[in-house]
């Protein structure tokens, strides 16, 4: 059995969620870094919930919220024609839930550390709020960003209790490396479960040294 399938498919599920998630999570830590108003300790701690909570009980809500029957789940049937469970667009969807923190605790930490001043000073030569952000904010923040991404894109790489909840196990369809994985090793497989564990721990050692040498540069240049 060819094991390039749930490969490429865990590839597109983790690329279109890092996009979509740097999307939403850059306003998102904007917001946190530079807020003062007393929801922000609700907000942040919502946005961490995937760090606590066992991924079997956020993905159960999420199999509820994306039914159907829910709203959420009844509008996008109307929308699209197929269901958001059991789907691609499913798995994407609580993918961006599941690593929403691996996003935004980068970029919020990389947004505080530019300070008010070189915001304000973009403001005194005329800049717009957008444009400071664009000009100032977004390059001063790059290292945030790039973390921001390797993380979330690894993150949805390695998902497990989340998907099966969500997407089940459909070859071709939601059968991504972690569930192929679980797969081998119900089938005394060892073979495929050996090769794709092993695949995995070495890209998930390669994108931790990344990260780590990013912020390592980074304080060395003071960036």
């Amino acid at each position: 059995m060819t094991l390039w399938g749930p490969i490429w498919l865990t590839l597109q599920l983790a690329g279109l969620t890092m996009v979509l998630l740097l999307a939403l999570a850059t306003p998102i830590a904007w917001w946190l870094a530079n807020t003062r108003a007393r929801i922000k300790p609700a907000i942040e701690a919502l946005t961490a919930l995937p760090l606590v909570l066992p991924p079997t009980v956020l993905g159960f809500y999420l199999l509820i919220l994306m039914s159907p029957e829910s709203p959420v789940g009844a509008f996008w049937v109307t929308l699209t024609g197929e269901a958001l469970t059991f789907s691609f667009s499913g798995l994407v969807f609580a993918s961006i839930f599941y690593s929403l923190p691996f996003a935004v605790q980068p970029l919020q930490t990389a947004f505080q550390s530019i300070g008010r001043g070189m915001m304000e000073a973009a403001a005194t030569l005329g800049a717009s709020r957008w444009d400071a952000f664009r000009s100032v904010a977004l390059p001063l923040a790059r290292r945030g960003v790039l973390t921001a991404a390797v993380l979330s894109f690894a993150h949805t790489v390695g998902e497990f209790g989340v998907v099966l909840m969500v997407g089940g196990n459909i070859p071709g369809r939601t059968r991504v490396i972690s569930i192929e994985i679980y797969s081998a090793v119900e089938t005394l497989d060892y073979r495929t479960a050996h090769v794709l564990s092993g695949g995995l721990l070495v890209f998930s050692f390669v994108v931790l040294t990344l990260v780590y040498v990013m912020n390592r540069r980074g304080v060395r240049a003071g960036v």
